[in-house]
């Protein structure tokens, strides 16, 4: 086995890399293309400088834990950034720019209002009479913010 691993050259690294980019395209998510990329940068470099066997394993170690920590960084922050602008699992949120008949007049301060299948507490700057359209414009925690819809 040692003797195998000794002859191994940048040709083989290369061609290991390439094998692990084709299984990557029969669907593995991503798992081994920072490997095959990571074999691949192996024989580059084992073309310019002769490594031991023990060294070209340890590099492709070291490469694949490197690409792997870039790309986990990446994604990550770009997850992060994505979510921020999402509202699934946030009700409330999901709710603003819904319109509304009120039921029941509100004096302007803050009362409820029924809103699709539950009743909410809302806010209000302004008095507004039994019967009028109201869109929701912002959420203050559990509380909506409504204003009277503008007819345009």
């Amino acid at each position: 086995m040692i003797a195998l691993l000794e002859q191994m050259n940048f040709w083989h690294w290369v061609a290991f890399g390439l094998a692990l980019l084709l299984l990557e395209l029969l669907g593995t998510a991503g798992y081994l293309l920072w490997l095959g990329v990571s074999a691949v940068l192996v024989g580059l470099l084992l073309s310019f400088l002769p490594l031991s066997w023990p060294l070209q394993w340890l590099t492709f170690a070291v490469f694949s834990l490197f690409t792997m920590w870039l790309w986990w960084r990446y994604q990550h922050k770009k997850d992060r950034i994505e979510d921020e602008g999402r509202t699934l699992n946030k009700r409330s949120e999901q709710l603003i720019g819904q319109v509304s008949v009120l039921d029941e007049p509100l004096a302007a301060g803050t009362g409820r209002m029924r809103l699709g299948d539950t009743t909410w507490l809302v806010r209000t700057d302004v008095a507004l009479e039994a019967g009028v359209l109201v869109e929701v414009i912002d959420v203050d925690g559990i509380m909506l913010i409504i204003q009277p819809k503008v007819q345009k």
